[in-house]
């Protein structure tokens, strides 16, 4: 599909706005000042998933950008979490038939493939794969501790961060930020799918009390 949609971009006036795109690469490295500026400094390790490998590029261009410019003091590690079943940075090879529920990161062959690995390698970094399990439990944790719907893709992030606490990975007390890259009304139907069914009850006083009391 990708070599259709370049195609068509190079004999038409259609615009390619994936990460082949220089000025998306651009813009999206803003959001790395941002986080320093929130923060008040360069956190630790910054986790994002990885399917077009945009991102990681991105958010390293603008990391190394603002401490050039004398705003920051260091550098983050850069994580980067795909798919099990879509992970060919990880692997080492394109994979032909992606498979994942995390629809974004749905990507067998990357566009920033060469800046996501230089990205990793100069930052200290690692690439590492999450299995949909953990993929669906970050989603389900972060809707429910957090309040917050994000799309199945993000929370490759986090589920990340969680695999390597788990495995002992990470450093103590480490700062970390994790991206989440979408909206979860990107992919509303995993949502219906995997969250949790609300209790129904009768339309009557009674009723409602007593479930509130049960």
């Amino acid at each position: 599909r990708s070599t259709i949609v370049k195609a068509l971009c190079e004999e038409t006036d259609i615009e390619l706005v994936n990460s082949i795109n220089p000025f998306r690469l651009e813009g999206q490295k803003t959001a790395a000042m941002e986080v320093c500026d929130q923060l008040g400094c360069v956190p630790v390790i910054h986790a994002l998933p990885v399917g077009n490998a945009g991102n990681i590029t991105a958010y390293w261009r603008g990391y190394r950008e603002y401490k050039e410019a004398g705003q920051t003091q260091g550098l983050p590690r850069m994580f980067g979490f795909q798919a099990e079943g879509a992970a060919p940075l990880v692997l080492g090879h394109v994979v032909e038939s992606p498979q994942t529920v995390a629809s974004a990161i749905r990507i067998g062959n990357p566009a920033s493939w060469a800046l996501a690995l230089q990205a990793v390698e100069e930052s200290d970094g690692c690439l590492h794969m999450v299995s949909d399990e953990e993929i669906l439990q970050a989603y389900q944790m972060v809707a429910c501790e957090e309040g917050v719907f994000c799309e199945p893709a993000s929370a490759a992030s986090i589920a990340g961060i969680y695999k390597l606490n788990r495995e002992g990975l990470l450093p103590q007390e480490a700062s970390i930020v994790c991206t989440l890259t979408g909206h979860g009304l990107k992919d509303p139907d995993t949502g219906l799918s995997v969250s949790y069914r609300p209790v129904t009850v009768p339309a009557t006083r009674e009723a409602v009390a007593a479930q509130l009391t049960a």
